[in-house]
């Protein structure tokens, strides 16, 4: 019977790789306790008990999109009542502001900045390609509480796959989750309160990703 069970709500802005999201959720989902929908109905994602946030393309695409689609309020509302988990763009997209696209306003859920890598990135005296597109790992922050609920069973740098060119730069730090190296240091995940998001892809990520699913899934948006 489903009545008992939780909604996952994802938000559909034509935007992301909505199907793969939602695959590996109910992959993640073990104890089939969810129901993954994909939806750019505001109703059903006011009613869903979490929200998920994907993101694929250009800042200025999405942010288009979402408005286009009446979803900015609901989104912020969202992610200031129920647990919210934000994905690659979408984690950028919490920001105040992204570089990309000469300059774009975004959701300001987070106080900061989207930049671009810097120019001239190497690693072993080579250079490094833009976007980065791989597997790196992953270094959970210690400005947390130990562990955060999201980061259970997932262990310290774990590999997960990115594909960017820009990353978030909180103005608080300790909001800053965990972080990664691709020739600088750069932001992977941030939280705060019943938020978090990563820049890396969980549905790309083997079974490190399918984890950090299955954590979201059973995350009461406490810490």
């Amino acid at each position: 019977m489903t009545q008992n069970k939780q909604t996952i709500a994802v938000i559909d802005y034509g935007m992301g790789n909505l199907h793969s999201v939602a695959k590996a959720l109910q992959h993640a989902d073990h104890d089939g306790v969810a129901n993954i929908l994909v939806t750019h109905q505001l109703q059903e994602i006011k009613n869903a008990d979490k929200v998920l946030l994907p993101g694929v393309g250009a800042m200025r695409d999405c942010m288009g999109e979402m408005q286009a689609l009446d979803l900015i309020a609901t989104i912020k509302e969202s992610a200031e009542n129920k647990p919210f988990l934000g994905i690659c763009i979408g984690m950028q997209a919490l920001l105040s502001h992204s570089d990309e696209n000469d300059g774009v306003a975004c959701l300001d859920i987070f106080k900061g900045n989207v930049v671009h890598f810097s120019d001239g990135l190497k690693e072993n005296n080579l250079n490094l390609k833009i976007p980065h597109m791989g597997w790196n790992t992953v270094q959970q922050s210690t400005q947390h509480p130990i562990p955060h609920p999201m980061w259970d069973n997932i262990k310290q740098d774990e590999f997960f796959y990115f594909v960017h060119s820009y990353y978030a730069l909180p103005e608080d730090k300790s909001q800053i989750a965990a972080t990664s190296v691709y020739g600088e240091q750069f932001t992977a995940a941030i939280s705060k309160d019943n938020i978090f998001a990563t820049q890396f892809h969980p549905e790309k990520s083997a079974d490190a990703g399918l984890q950090l699913y299955s954590n979201f899934i059973n995350w009461n948006g406490e810490i």
